[in-house]
């Protein structure tokens, strides 16, 4: 017994002094709620560091690499894909966590959990399911997230799904605004839907914003669907910063100068984002993770003014590449591609493999078919649209 003790003992110790740098603010693996399914603690990882490797080995994450970003994965290797932009959202993630004193074990797994339950063809493939399953519960990504790791993944034998932590399990629920919206389902009671999440689950939507904004005019430019006039026309912080670029690299060739911009722009983005909400904590006296809890509002935000940059920026893409006529086209053309495997396994379930055929045994027939094809890549459901209608 002595000796059982002095293991425990020595792990709390660890995890204390890897916890000792955190913010008041911060949540500590120590206070989590823990799993649904109980386990003995790991000896050199807290229950965080092992949610973060557990959605790193899981299979979504894998598929993640063949998933759209805004150009499907076909087009070309250099443009970012869900993965990529998962990797880039951890990374801003982890400054901002990082700066602001938070749990940077929790924001990084939050932030590489945040897409997992994405289907393929970005926005318009969740809309697209979002259509074909009005009338059996409609479709959302992060919803289906949680989905993922409560179920779908299947790499353990003592229970179902991944088995994450509570706060984990939070943070993947209330990742957007759209958490509100489920407030009347009897299954997310336990989240708490009327308070916000802890400060390591509030940055990462607007930590994925950040990177999206940013890649999405890198690859905008890259595709020459984006001109860098209107860039710069369009979006007056980033003409601001190229401007400075111009004076301070007046013989840099262009792309390199288009660069060097992306890169003080989304510097300015997160330093105003972590200075802001340093602000915000101190203004409210907000002194533990149960304050945060408790407080009406998000605490993580920009300034008012950088807030008003970045829709401007947000705007900006949304009607010169997100509304392409080139992105349109594509678009179209993979809604058509779920919208006609959908019908065919509706016809015929036989056609989905067979795990999925023995989970319409135990569910209802249209969840099965929007698990199965929320789960494609890209390039498997082109494949499979290409086998089933060959003409």
């Amino acid at each position: 017994m002595r000796g059982g003790w002095s293991r425990i003992s020595g792990m709390m110790e660890r995890a204390q002094r890897a916890e000792d740098g955190l913010a008041a603010y911060a949540l500590r693996a120590q206070d989590s709620r823990g799993r649904r399914f109980p386990e003995e603690e790991h000896p050199y990882r807290s229950p965080f560091q092992r949610d973060r490797d557990r959605i790193i080995h899981s299979r979504a994450f894998r598929r993640l690499e063949y998933k759209t970003q805004v150009f499907v994965n076909h087009e070309g290797d250099h443009y970012r894909t869900r993965l990529t932009h998962t990797i880039e959202v951890a990374q801003i993630t982890r400054t901002i966590a990082r700066a602001l004193g938070l749990n940077v074990d929790l924001a990084e797994t939050l932030a590489l959990s945040h897409d997992l339950g994405h289907p393929p063809f970005g926005h318009a493939g969740e809309d697209t399911l979002n259509e074909l399953m009005a009338g059996h519960g409609g479709f959302e990504h992060n919803l289906q997230t949680l989905r993922l790791v409560e179920k779908l993944e299947r790499r353990y034998a003592d229970f179902p799904g991944l088995n994450l932590t509570y706060e984990v399990r939070e943070g993947i629920v209330k990742h957007s605004e759209k958490y509100k919206g489920y407030l009347n389902r009897p299954d997310m009671q336990e989240y708490e839907l009327e308070l916000p999440g802890p400060l390591e689950a509030q940055l990462i939507d607007l930590a994925d914003e950040i990177a999206y904004n940013h890649h999405d005019l890198d690859d905008g430019l890259e595709s020459r669907l984006l001109g860098l006039g209107e860039l710069r026309a369009g979006v007056p912080l980033f003409g601001e910063i190229f401007s400075q670029v111009e004076q301070l690299y007046p013989r840099a060739e262009v792309k390199l100068a288009f660069n060097e911009a992306l890169r003080r722009l989304i510097n300015r983005l997160v330093t105003d984002l972590i200075e802001h909400s340093l602000q915000t904590l101190d203004r409210h006296g907000i002194r533990s993770a149960e304050e945060v809890r408790r407080y009406p509002e998000p605490l993580i935000s920009f300034s008012a003014q950088v807030a008003e940059q970045n829709s401007e920026l947000k705007a900006f893409l949304k009607q010169h590449l997100y509304r392409h006529d080139q992105i349109l086209r594509m678009l179209e053309k993979c809604r058509k591609i779920l919208e006609a495997l959908f019908q065919a396994y509706s016809r015929n379930p036989g056609l989905l493999s067979p795990y999925f055929q023995r989970q319409i045994q135990v569910e209802e027939k249209e969840r099965v078919i929007c698990d199965y094809i929320a789960g494609m890549t890209d390039r498997y459901a082109m494949d499979e649209y290409s086998r089933l209608f060959p003409s």
